[in-house]
């Protein structure tokens, strides 16, 4: 029971299957079901070894981080190990980025619910809908971690329907050689239109950023450490499932989706769900598909509200000033309900860019927040190389495979995806508005550090 005068701490309500379903809808995004169109058309079946290689640096780039989260159960989120173990200032970078990323994403999802729902509702204003989704999200996540881990595994949930059962009807497709308008149902598609590497090796690393940024938001399910009951064994499982997960949902769909359909004739800018749904014969493929990005934008959405109040508290805790103090004041549900609140009221500042920006400056706006993710990505993994030459390591029961190779081939993917995203203008200017965004904050604090000494 928490005396009068002493702060609450963070409750643990996130039950396993919560976690299990948070560790899954981390790894199925917008990425998967509106971005393969167009690192398919970069890569061609090839791309089935780009998600194959980035799924596995994401499982241990997650092992490493299971390992650091299961060093102290008690810290609020991986950026507490990176001030530990890189220094303040870079835990400020590390978690101001982390933060800010989350409310870029957020506002782009927001923006997607618009549109989405306008394919029901065209005289529905773009805004309207995201802010009514947002307000909704934002008040489940104020009454208990508890409200916040049951949508997300119904989220999760509804998301692993969609494509166990694009899943099951593609391979009923093939054993029938279903006749579709670009042919037939066949593994020979997979290698019949110019081979396995139709693009060559080049058209392979350009599909890179495009795997990686589907990835984003993996490492969520480390923010839930502090509020799940028994992490030493729920976050384990949670994490050693992720290469079945990797292999199901990501490489068994888009597998499925190029055998039925030749790769060159998927297009781009179209969810190829949509496509093959449509070709089951199932006349309402379009709403049912639309239903289920519109629940994959909220399920992001709902996740960045969490992450952003968590990251924000823990970013204040050490905070002086009284009005910064009350952002990291938990609420009587045990969850930060000043951080909640001040996060959401950021990310409506979608609503004015929806007005105000052009479609490709946001684009942009969201691609400064998924390429500051490389640095996040490094820095958990940059953490892991100083936690297991500490005393600390000595005691870990969870921990990474293959140390330290496996931490050093994690950095050189991330090193070679940010150099091939120089090839492209917008991802180019993306990248270099991050480094700009990160030496500014490394700046800020060492400007502040120098004002208290």
């Amino acid at each position: 029971m928490t005396m009068a005068n002493e702060s609450p701490e963070l409750a643990r309500n996130l039950k396993n299957r919560h976690v299990q379903l948070i560790a899954i809808g981390g790894t199925i995004g917008t990425g998967l079901f509106l971005g393969s169109g167009k690192s398919i058309q970069q890569a061609g079946p090839a791309i089935l070894i780009g998600y194959l290689i980035v799924g596995a640096a994401c499982f241990l780039l997650m092992r490493a981080l299971g390992e650091l989260l299961l060093s102290d159960t008690n810290s609020r989120s991986f950026v507490d190990f990176v001030t530990k173990y890189l220094g303040e200032r870079l835990g400020f970078v590390v978690g101001w980025t982390y933060w800010i990323c989350w409310i870029t994403i957020a506002m782009a999802e927001i923006t997607a619910i618009g549109i989405y729902i306008r394919f029901w509702f065209p005289g529905i204003p773009q805004w309207l809908p995201g802010l009514v989704v947002l307000g909704i999200l934002l008040a489940l996540n104020l009454i208990t971690v508890g409200a916040f881990g049951e949508v997300e595994f119904w989220f999760a949930l509804i998301k692993i329907v969609a494509i166990i059962g694009l899943i099951i009807a593609g391979i009923v497709m093939l054993i029938t050689r279903f006749k579709t308008p670009v042919g037939h149902a066949s593994l020979q598609n997979l290698v019949a239109f110019g081979g396995f590497f139709p693009k060559g090796i080049s058209g392979f690393l350009l599909s890179l950023q495009m795997v990686v940024f589907s990835f984003i938001g993996i490492e969520m399910v480390g923010m839930t450490a502090a509020e799940t009951r028994d992490p030493e064994k729920v976050l384990p499982k949670a994490i050693n499932d992720i290469p079945l997960r990797i292999i199901l949902f990501y490489v068994g769909a888009l597998f499925i989706i190029m055998a039925i359909y030749p790769w060159q004739d998927v297009l781009p800018n179209q969810s190829p769900f949509v496509m093959v749904f449509k070709n089951v014969g199932i006349g309402a493929a379009a709403d049912i598909i639309n239903f289920v990005v519109i629940t994959a934008a909220a399920s992001a959405c709902n996740s960045s509200i969490f992450t952003t109040g968590r990251m924000l508290s823990s970013l204040t805790k050490d905070a002086k000033h009284p009005l910064t103090m009350r952002l990291n004041k938990l609420s009587k549900h045990q969850v930060p309900g000043n951080a909640l609140n001040f996060s959401a009221l950021v990310i409506t500042f979608a609503v004015v860019l929806n007005f105000l920006i052009p479609s490709m400056v946001f684009t942009l706006v969201s691609s400064v927040a998924t390429t500051c993710f490389l640095f996040i990505w490094a820095s958990i993994i940059l953490t892991h190389l100083k936690f297991r030459r500490s005393a600390a390591a000595e005691i870990s029961q969870f921990r990474a495979p293959w140390f330290p190779i496996a931490d050093y081939a994690v950095l050189a993917l991330l090193a070679i995806v940010a150099v091939i995203l120089c090839f492209e203008l917008e991802t180019a200017i993306a990248l270099g508005l991050s480094l700009v965004w990160l030496i500014g904050l490394y700046l800020v604090k060492r400007g502040q550090t120098r004002t208290m000494t």
